[in-house]
């Protein structure tokens, strides 16, 4: 409990700032809304003789318009995927590589707890701040949508059915930060590394929208999770949301082992 405790107050200073990002970044493109569902004809008009390569790479232009309330959040809310992406990736590259980056693992692992207690603890720690980060988009959201929606109207479910998919989106990303920093064997700058698959990932599923196919969008959780088909359909796509789950598995339960197994750097 100790442990878990120190961990999460290692998160809070940052966490706050990622929460605050994020409801900055929904409440910042939804505030566009109102002026440009005033004139519908003239935003359609507009992205009719707009690239339509531009427009795809966006997840503009779709069966979703943009004069809609679930429409234009669909767009916001693919940016604030890349923002919880980043920071997702950032405590999985962070959680279990921060002892061996400060030189205090012989510390830690000099204490009378063990190993998997300790990687629990931590877990509890990472997995508490995912939880809060969560809330935070999902106040976020429809604080940003009641705002400025107007007299529009929308329907709720959709926009639920999307925000429950946050946590897997989160747990993707983290899995993979945490998989990564398992199976190297050098210390990886973490923020950068975060930012880095994030945008990644994000631009193969971009690139996808542009070339058609689906080969990109399967290594994408920006296409597992596209917030214009949930929003559209108001359900999860069942192939992309079981290699989401598949990877998450695999990835932790590789991870753990490499960890249990590690021998981990140290000040001496």
């Amino acid at each position: 409990m100790t442990i878990l405790v120190f961990e999460l107050r290692r998160y809070m200073g940052s966490l706050m700032g990622w929460i605050a990002s994020i409801v900055a970044l929904l409440v910042m493109f939804m505030a566009f809304y109102p002026v440009l569902a005033q004139d519908a004809a003239m935003l359609d008009l507009f992205l009719e003789h707009y690239p339509e390569e531009l427009l795809k790479a966006f997840g503009m232009g779709g069966e979703l318009s943009l004069a809609t309330v679930a429409g234009f959040f669909a767009f916001s809310f693919a940016f604030t995927q890349l923002v919880v992406g980043a920071q997702s990736a950032y405590y999985g590259f962070h959680f279990m590589s921060v002892e061996e980056r400060e030189m205090t693992a012989d510390f830690l692992y000099a204490k009378p707890v063990s190993r998997p207690q300790i990687l629990l603890a931590k877990y509890g720690a990472a997995g508490s701040a995912l939880l809060i980060t969560n809330v935070g988009v999902w106040l976020g959201s429809f604080l940003a949508i009641d705002l400025f929606r107007g007299d529009a109207t929308y329907e709720l479910w959709p926009v639920v059915s999307l925000l429950l998919t946050v946590p897997v989106f989160q747990l993707f990303f983290f899995s993979l930060g945490f998989v990564v920093t398992a199976v190297s064997k050098k210390t990886v700058s973490v923020i950068g590394a975060a930012v880095g698959v994030s945008f990644v990932l994000y631009m193969l599923n971009a690139l996808r929208r542009i070339v058609g196919g689906e080969l990109l969008g399967l290594v994408s959780p920006y296409y597992h999770f596209d917030p214009n088909y949930i929003l559209l359909t108001g359900a999860w796509h069942p192939l992309h949301t079981a290699i989401s789950v598949s990877f998450i598995i695999v990835a932790n339960f590789t991870a753990v082992r490499l960890y249990l197994r590690r021998d981990l750097r140290s000040a001496t």
